[in-house]
């Protein structure tokens, strides 16, 4: 038998958790996948505080289960949302009397934002920086000396611009004042209601100001947008040039606030945005690092964070090379099956 079916088999448990899904992954210090189970998205912006930790929870009770009697050695959750020390202290308290949430010698369970879970499932690299552009955006950035270079991420509201949510509502303000006369012409006009079986922009407006429609639905016109921009439409591919340029000003200023502007280091890009794989966009992004940090390197993220969540936690229990190798082809999507779809609403 393999070292994950040994009663005495020391294990991690990895969390990663975004605004629609959380993973929770159980490995075994050899880097074997003992258990993987997903629910509900864990974001504490967005679904609160209790919520997040309902969700994380139920996942770790499954887990728990199966952990039986093997020593658990580490706990690593990272989470979306987590963008201020007052929200991983308020969530690591929460959770500090958990069983699941300890580790070898009384150590606790270690929280953070699930941008490094993301950066380590796109490089090993010491130095790097990774953006992330999927419902919103942020960005982080690690050197080999410890430093980091962060953001609140807190929306317009620290500054901040772009992802799903911006970028579907910039197609509708551009249909919307396409269609009344205030803006230049955009096939946006008809491609925006199309998406919602609606004739014109101004029912789609409508809709979703009586609750109709939700309003995070706007999110879903991000495609509609790189739709209209491949085809040639000026105002789409302006949205689509703008948010090329928030994501290269994002990764120069970690690489400037960490003096690696001058390194080969690696960007890695993430997010529903980026998986896109839109031909403009990413052209447009690795332009403008080729001209502000010319000797970085962009690494678009297919694999999971769980992936880089599950390195993580193993690397803090002191797994050797091989059994990070194992890991991380383990827990690769194309690999891993989901063995359970657990119920988290709390």
């Amino acid at each position: 038998m393999g070292p994950l079916n040994q009663p005495g088999c020391p294990v991690v448990i990895a969390v990663d958790g975004g605004g629609s899904k959380t993973d929770l992954a159980v490995l075994s210090v050899e880097g074997e996948v003992v258990f993987h189970a997903r629910g509900g998205g864990a974001n504490p912006q967005t679904v609160g505080l209790d919520a997040s930790v309902a969700v994380v929870r139920a996942l770790a009770a499954e887990a728990m289960a199966v952990i039986g009697n093997r020593p658990l050695l580490q706990t690593n959750v990272y989470l979306a949302g987590m963008d201020l020390p007052v929200e991983i202290e308020k969530f690591s308290s929460a959770i500090a009397e958990d069983d699941w949430a300890g580790g070898a010698g009384g150590r606790r369970a270690f929280v953070d934002n699930d941008l490094f879970a993301l950066l380590r499932a796109g490089t090993d690299s010491p130095d790097a920086v990774a953006v992330v552009c999927g419902t919103g955006i942020n960005a982080v950035g690690v050197r080999a000396d410890g430093r980091t270079a962060r953001f609140p991420a807190l929306g317009l509201l620290s500054g901040d611009w772009g992802g799903g949510g911006d970028l579907g509502a910039a197609a509708l303000w551009h249909a919307a004042r396409s269609e009344d006369g205030r803006g230049p012409r955009t096939s946006l006009t008809e491609l925006v209601p199309a998406a919602f079986n609606l004739p014109s922009v101004r029912e789609v407006i409508e809709a979703i100001h009586l609750g109709k429609i939700p309003a995070r639905s706007v999110a879903d016109l991000t495609p509609v947008l790189f739709t209209a921009s491949t085809a040639g439409d000026d105002v789409a591919a302006s949205v689509v040039d703008r948010q090329a340029d928030e994501i290269v000003v994002l990764a120069v200023t970690a690489l400037r606030r960490l003096d690696l502007l001058d390194a080969p280091v690696p960007v890695v890009l993430g997010g529903g945005v980026l998986a896109a794989n839109d031909s403009r966009l990413l052209t447009r992004i690795r332009s403008g690092l080729e001209e502000q940090a010319p000797r970085t390197h962009l690494h678009l993220v297919t694999a999971p964070p769980i992936v880089g969540a599950g390195i993580l936690a193993l690397e803090v229990a002191g797994a050797e090379a091989d059994a990070l190798a194992r890991a991380r082809s383990a827990l690769d999507s194309r690999s891993i099956p989901l063995q359970r779809n657990v119920r988290t609403t709390p």
